[in-house]
């Protein structure tokens, strides 16, 4: 594919991206940090709306520090109870509106499809910066960025997922892109009430990827290449009591990192609980606050692909 293929094009899901793409996007997110220190402006004059009506940290700052970067401008509607949306307004008319305002929309939503809905309505690009529990396409991107200049090669590796499985979006999104490349193998490490979802295993096993179930970290982490632990989500609980059971699963510490096959990377798409011990970051295995990072130069890759920035 070339560049130009995705000027105007909404990013939904991770699905709807084949390798090529995968493979560009990664290609223009290595050229966005000389982006940073030249002081072009390539998308100068270009507006972003960050929709969030969902609370965020990270995605949402750092679409508008990329967007920042590259030269354009920002519009947030950062705390839902602000929006129209706490007046009833519906997500199409709240789209409707605000596509009147910017080039593009980056939105966060806690419904599942919200972005493919607002896709639906709207005239400017869409891109999902979360949607409920289903996908998290640019986490994903910058998780395999983060994978790729780490290992320097994500085909044959063996990836240990861990923790909230059912809910994690990230997870989801990483899942997928993980799926096409070969001979990936995914250790899937969860409690049996978080386990991976049926039609993720499902897609997964339709493309040939190798992957297990396991309830243990120890029983994988001397085999597998890299560790993406994830945080159990207390938000998607109907009952805290539920929580209560799972919420310390897993705690990766210094002390079980010794049992690995070397200093194998350590991804978290943050923000971290208790999952990860503070003695790991001390320790070489720790690259989740260099994929904060990487999350910029990626949405950067992505924001002036889709907008038709020169770079």
């Amino acid at each position: 594919m070339t560049e130009r293929s995705f000027l105007g094009k909404s990013i939904v899901s991770i699905r709807d991206l084949d390798k090529e793409d995968l493979d560009l996007i990664l290609q223009e997110a290595e050229k966005m940090e000389k982006i940073i220190h030249s002081g072009k402006k390539p998308l100068d004059g270009k507006i972003m709306a960050a929709l969030f009506l969902e609370p965020s940290t990270r995605t949402r700052l750092s679409f508008e520090a990329a967007m920042h970067r590259l030269g354009g401008y920002v519009i947030t509607v950062s705390d839902p109870k602000s929006s129209s949306a706490a007046k009833g307004e519906s997500l199409s008319d709240t789209i409707r509106t605000v596509e009147n305002y910017s080039d593009i929309i980056v939105i966060r939503h806690p419904m599942e499809g919200s972005a493919r809905l607002a896709a639906e309505f709207s005239s400017v690009p869409i891109i999902n910066g979360g949607s409920g529990s289903e996908e998290h396409p640019t986490q994903a991107l910058l998780d395999l960025y983060t994978l790729k200049k780490e290992l320097k090669n994500i085909k044959g590796k063996r990836i240990a997922i861990v923790g909230d499985l059912k809910y994690g979006r990230t997870v989801h999104s990483l899942a997928y892109s993980l799926s096409k490349y070969k001979d990936v193998i995914i250790d899937f490490v969860s409690p049996p009430s978080l386990k991976i979802r049926e039609e993720i295993k499902s897609d997964l096993t339709d493309a040939g990827i190798e992957f297990h179930e396991v309830e243990s970290l120890s029983e994988v982490i001397a085999r597998v290449d890299s560790i993406y632990m994830t945080r159990i989500q207390k938000e998607r609980f109907a009952q805290e009591s539920e929580y209560e059971k799972v919420k310390d699963a897993f705690v990766l510490t210094k002390k079980l990192l010794e049992n690995t096959k070397g200093s194998i990377p350590v991804l978290h798409p943050l923000p971290r609980v208790n999952e990860i011990s503070y003695d790991v970051d001390e320790t070489n295995h720790a690259v989740y606050f260099k994929q904060i990072f990487n999350g910029v130069l990626v949405r950067m890759a992505l924001l002036n692909m889709i907008l038709g920035g020169k770079i």
